[in-house]
């Protein structure tokens, strides 16, 4: 017990240390130095930290092929100004703090696993360990989809850890689109120019066009406008607005009949009518989210589920889809499953938080899947 409480509290310390380096998605450059200065002070000599502030560690093992891809991502939903102070309630043995589940605590719990198993015997296969930037918002997996482009030749399989979510195993990909919509128009004094195209006005009704959608609610498929913003002041017709549209969907071709309809929705705004009022609208793609994944029965998925039920969780098997690192793998056929490391809840708001008391059982959740992992790929290869 006592082994388990100072490895706790070790792991507590170094999320707490990764927490307290602001790392907003697209500015991760100082936390990823930090990342890669630690490993290599635990005796990693070939760190890379590349143009898209992932940084890689490689473990060498007996094999270099087929390889484990280890990731947590680096990047969080907070500006770079956010207070990140740490708060501590110990009755109900939580720590609160911006950022902390999500995702502290996975980058913690990677580099953790990565200084634990330095120095000792060579595992099977050799481990990547990549703490990657760009998965939150419109990040769109960029890091993530760098680390696989960089590796993939190699890989065999990747687990992908998440501060959070202790009892789930993610297997499947949610894929998803985001588009920006904007709007440009003559604009004008709301007085003078009255009837006058107005950008906002334009905006509004189109948006409205969205709400209207109904989506199927199986496979179950979703849609948001998350950001509209545009107009200068109250009695300004607007040149210019802008909205943020997020769609989602658990299968590819009911996404698809998603973004055709939303497609046709726009067109609607792009005709010689209102090109002739001065009116252009444009979608920009700033989001592909890729679907895919493996089936419950996937022997990757399996052994999730037993290393869990190992440390006396039960794990969570009916939600296995989200959208994740492990979106990119599952995509080009290789098997991952994302875990998480703790309990916690909260995630992306101020008052984030996690429990200490089950970090001893995620992390030999994390170090059992791992070993397991690792034999497999060698075993199959061979």
């Amino acid at each position: 017990m006592a082994a388990n409480l100072a490895e706790q509290q070790q792991v507590v310390d170094l999320c707490i240390q990764v927490q307290q380096i602001a790392a907003p998605t697209g500015q991760e450059s100082e936390r990823a130095r930090w990342v890669a200065e630690w490993l290599r002070q635990r005796g990693y000599s070939d760190v890379l930290h590349d143009d898209y502030d992932n940084v890689y560690a490689c473990l060498r093992g007996r094999q270099h092929k087929p390889a484990l891809l280890i990731s947590a991502h680096t990047d969080t939903v907070f500006p770079a100004g956010v207070n990140l102070a740490i708060r501590y309630d110990e009755e109900q043995r939580c720590i609160y703090g911006p950022g902390l589940g999500d995702n502290s605590t996975g980058v913690a719990a990677l580099l953790w696993l990565a200084a634990e198993l330095h120095g000792q015997e060579p595992p099977p296969v050799d481990i990547w360990f990549v703490a990657n930037a760009g998965e939150e918002g419109n990040g769109n997996l960029r890091g993530m989809r760098a680390a696989v482009d960089r590796l993939q030749n190699v890989l065999g399989a990747a687990i992908v850890i998440e501060g959070m979510g202790l009892q789930r195993v993610v297997s499947r990909a949610l894929g998803s689109r985001r588009f920006r919509i904007a709007v440009h128009a003559p604009g004008g004094h709301s007085w003078s120019d009255f009837g006058v195209a107005s950008a906002v006005h334009v905006l509004v009704n189109l948006a409205s066009e969205l709400t209207r959608l109904r989506p199927p609610a199986a496979p179950r498929t979703t849609f948001n406008v998350g950001v509209i913003s545009g107009g200068t002041s109250i009695n300004t017709i607007a040149q210019y607005a802008e909205l943020e549209l997020d769609l989602r969907s658990e299968e590819p071709a009911a996404l698809e009949l998603l973004v055709n309809q939303v497609e046709q929705i726009v067109q609607r705004y792009q005709t010689p009518r209102w090109r002739q009022a001065g009116v252009i609208v444009d979608a920009e793609l700033i989001g592909d989210r890729p679907a895919g994944g493996i089936p419950a029965d996937h022997p990757l998925v399996q052994a999730a589920v037993q290393s869990l039920i190992g440390v006396g969780v039960q794990p969570q098997v009916a939600n296995r889809i989200s959208s994740t690192d492990a979106n990119v793998p599952l995509s080009r056929n290789i098997p991952a499953v994302c875990i998480g490391i703790t309990d916690g809840g909260n995630a992306h708001r101020l008052d984030e938080w996690i429990t200490a008391d089950f970090l001893s059982q995620g992390m030999q959740h994390l170090r059992t899947l791992t070993d397991w992992a690792a034999k497999w790929l060698a075993a199959a290869s061979a």
